[in-house]
C-alpha cells in the first residue's frame, strides 16, 4: 500500500484527497471547491494503485477531471442525488439529466437553454413514459433542476442570462452555456453499455464473477465500510464476516481515510466526526435531525425499559434486497433491451457454496407504527415551539422524515408495520435535552418587550 510510505507529515494531505474522491467521485477545476483538483492531482499515481487494490475502484485523473468509478455490490434504496434545496432527485429528473448529458456530449461549446431543451424533449419521446413539455411548469422546474445539476459540477458554466427566468416564462427569458465536453464525458461512462442489461444486476460488482476469492472478499467488506454508514455483520456471508473480522481489514481502511473503525460485536462502523467523509451527518441541526435523535434515545429507553413488556423480535427480511432490484428492472423499457447481446447477469456461485446459512439471523426489537407516531406526538408536545413551522402541524411528516433518517443510517430497519431496532442506535443511548432562550434583538427604543425565541439543543451520550 502505497500510503504506508507516505512521510507523517504529508500523510493528512493524502487522506484528505482519499476522502475528497470517495465522497465527490468526480472532481472538476471548481466541483466541489477550486482547490481539490490540484490536491487530488499532486496525489494521482498513490490514489490510482491504493484505491484499485484496497477497493477495487479505478481513478482516472487528467488536467481538468479526477473521476473515480466505483463498484457497487448491491442497491441502496437511500442512495442517490438531489437538487440545490436539499430535493431528491425524481424519475423525471434523472430521464432529464441522462438526456442532457447525451445531448451534451454531441453538441457544440456553447448551447442556449432552450436549445438543450429541445434536444432532450426530442430524445425523451423516444422513450416510454419520459416527457418534457416546456409549456408545463412542472417540466421546465425539473429540467432545469438536472441543468443546475450539471452546472454546479462544471460540466456546464453559465455564460449569459438566466435559467430561472426561462423556468418562469421561457418565451421572455434565456441562459447561454458554455459547455466543458472533458467533464461530460467523465460524468457518465457506466461499466457495461446499458442497452445489453436484463437487469440492474448487471451493474452490481459481484456480476457474473466468481464469490469467494478472498482478495476479493476483502475489497467487498472494504467497499461497505465507505459505503455504508454501519457494516453488521449478519448482513455478510460466513467469507465476509471472518473478513470483517479481520484488523488488516479495517486497518487499510483507516490508513487511507484518516477515520476510525469503531468495533462492536454486531459490526463495525466507519466513524467520521467531522464529516468529511458523510453524506448525511447525525447528529446534525435542523429539525428532521433533532427529532430523529430524540427518537433514537427514546428507542433506546423502550427496549431497555424493564418495567414495559418486552417488544417481539424478528430479523430483518432477507428479501429487501430482491424486492429492490425487482423494483428497478419493473421501470427497464425492455423495448430498448438488445436480447441477442445481453449477458446474463446472475453471480457465478461458489463450487462449496451451501444452501442453508449455518448461522441463524439475529432478531431485533419491534417498535409499531403506534409507538411511533404517540411517541412523536409526545415529543411535539414538549419541544414543539423549537420545530420549524412546517413541522409542527404536520406530526405524521415528522414522524416519517425522522424514520427515514434513521433508516438511511442502518439505525433502524423499515419493515411493514414498525421499524426494527438495529444494535448501532445503542450509541445515542442517554441524550440529553436542554431548552435554551435565545435572546432579544436590542431595540433603543422598544414599545414592547418581544418573547424569546427558544431553541433545542440536543446532546447524545455515546456508550464505549
Amino acid at each position: 500500500m502505497r500510503a504506508r510510505s507516505i512521510p507523517s507529515v504529508e500523510l493528512d494531505s493524502y487522506q484528505r484527497a482519499a476522502r475528497l474522491v470517495l465522497t465527490h467521485h468526480l472532481v472538476t477545476a471548481t466541483f466541489p471547491d477550486r482547490s481539490a483538483l490540484a490536491t487530488v492531482r499532486r496525489w494521482a499515481t498513490e490514489l490510482r494503485e491504493d484505491l484499485l487494490a484496497t477497493f477495487g475502484y479505478r481513478l482516472e485523473v487528467t488536467e481538468t477531471t479526477a473521476r473515480l468509478f466505483t463498484v457497487a455490490d448491491r442497491l441502496d434504496a437511500g442512495a442517490g442525488t438531489s437538487t440545490h434545496t436539499g430535493r431528491p432527485f425524481d424519475r423525471r429528473r434523472y430521464a432529464y439529466l441522462a438526456l442532457a448529458i447525451a445531448a451534451l456530449g454531441r453538441g457544440a461549446g456553447q448551447i442556449t437553454l432552450s436549445e438543450l431543451a429541445e434536444h432532450v424533449a426530442s430524445e425523451a419521446s423516444r422513450v416510454d413514459g419520459v416527457e418534457l413539455d416546456t409549456e408545463r411548469a412542472a417540466d421546465r422546474d425539473a429540467f432545469v433542476d438536472a441543468v443546475t445539476w450539471l452546472g454546479v459540477r462544471g460540466a456546464i458554466t453559465l455564460a449569459d442570462g438566466d435559467a430561472g427566468r426561462w423556468a418562469s416564462d421561457p418565451d421572455s427569458g434565456e441562459a447561454l452555456y458554455d459547455v466543458d465536453r472533458a467533464v461530460v464525458h467523465a460524468l457518465f461512462r457506466p461499466p457495461r453499455a446499458l442497452q445489453h442489461l436484463e437487469s440492474v444486476r448487471g451493474l452490481l460488482g459481484n456480476a457474473g464473477a466468481p464469490q469467494s476469492d478472498t482478495a476479493e472478499v476483502r475489497r467487498r467488506v472494504r467497499r461497505a465500510l465507505v459505503q455504508r454508514p454501519v457494516v453488521y455483520a449478519d448482513d455478510l456471508d460466513d467469507d465476509e464476516a471472518l473478513q470483517l473480522a479481520l484488523p488488516r481489514t479495517t486497518d487499510e481502511v483507516e490508513l487511507l481515510t484518516g477515520l476510525v473503525c469503531e468495533r462492536r460485536a454486531e459490526g463495525v462502523a466507519l466513524v467520521d466526526t467531522s464529516g468529511r467523509l458523510s453524506d448525511v451527518r447525525f447528529p446534525n441541526t435542523g429539525t428532521v435531525a433533532q427529532v430523529a435523535l430524540l427518537l433514537a434515545g427514546e428507542m433506546c429507553d423502550r427496549v431497555l425499559d424493564p418495567d414495559a413488556p418486552a417488544p417481539p423480535r424478528i430479523p430483518v427480511p432477507a428479501q429487501t434486497q430482491d424486492t429492490l432490484v425487482a423494483a428497478v428492472d419493473s421501470a427497464i423499457p425492455r423495448s430498448t433491451v438488445f436480447t441477442p447481446l445481453a449477458a446474463s447477469d446472475t453471480p457465478i456461485p461458489d463450487e462449496q457454496e451451501q444452501d442453508d446459512d449455518a448461522r441463524a439471523p439475529l432478531e431485533h426489537p419491534l417498535l409499531e407504527d403506534s409507538w411511533l407516531a404517540g411517541t412523536v406526538g409526545r415529543l411535539v408536545d414538549i419541544y414543539g415551539r423549537t420545530f420549524a413551522a412546517q413541522w409542527q402541524a404536520d406530526p405524521a411528516g415528522l414522524t416519517e422524515a425522522a424514520v427515514d433518517m434513521l433508516d438511511r443510517l442502518r439505525l433502524v430497519a423499515r419493515v411493514p408495520g414498525g421499524v426494527l431496532v438495529l444494535p448501532a442506535i445503542a450509541r445515542f443511548r442517554g441524550v440529553t435535552v436542554s431548552v435554551r432562550e435565545r435572546d432579544p434583538e436590542i431595540d433603543l427604543f422598544p414599545e414592547t418587550t418581544p418573547p424569546t425565541v427558544p431553541a433545542l439543543d440536543t446532546t447524545p451520550t455515546e456508550i464505549s
